[in-house]
């Protein structure tokens, strides 16, 4: 009888020992909702441009963002990203929008990555005329205290120099270049 008493003693001991282990539950996996929050992030974004609306434009960045763009220098913070989206924003004729291919959640939760392309017409402040870009982005995503995700970095490159908006849509149209045939 002692026996017993001792070993349901030792069992019950150990139960109790495992059960004020110190080491915390794995978190959930959130990764498939984020990846669906960013991307909607994204879309919503892409008509903040279309709107041409800084502030909701704004709104997508976090407070010490970084946004790098070609022939502009590097935008730090929020006040900086206004200033220099202001001005691409209120432009007549300016048209952006772009569309993401690729997104990648961390295991951490925490970072997140887009990769995607755009395009963007606007006029020349030069020529004063209509220029089509087409190009590609990397955007890094830092979730927020709240859980929402903000860009804090954002860099865009062409595929090209700007192209005249006719010249742009006849290249597209064009046929295919005949091939000579070898005499």
């Amino acid at each position: 009888m002692k026996r017993e008493y001792v070993a349901g003693c030792a069992i019950g001991l150990l139960l109790l020992l495992a059960g004020c282990s110190d080491t915390p539950a794995p978190p959930a996996d959130t990764s498939a909702a984020d990846l669906k929050a960013i991307k909607d992030g994204e879309i919503a974004w892409s008509a903040d441009f279309g709107a041409k609306d800084v502030d909701r434009v704004l709104s997508h960045y976090a407070d010490n963002a970084s946004v790098m763009v070609p022939d502009m220098p590097i935008l730090n913070g929020k006040d900086a990203i206004r200033a220099g989206l202001k001005d691409i924003l209120v432009t007549k004729n300016q048209t952006i929008s772009f569309t993401t291919v690729t997104a990648q959640v961390a295991k951490s939760g925490d970072v997140a990555y887009t990769q995607g392309t755009y395009s963007m017409t606007m006029t020349n402040p030069k020529t004063k005329r209509q220029v089509a870009e087409r190009g590609k982005y990397v955007t890094v995503y830092k979730k927020q205290s709240d859980g929402t995700w903000k860009a804090v970095e954002d860099i865009d490159n062409a595929d090209a120099p700007a192209a005249p908006v006719a010249m742009a849509a006849a290249k597209r149209n064009a046929p295919a270049p005949k091939k000579r045939r070898k005499k």
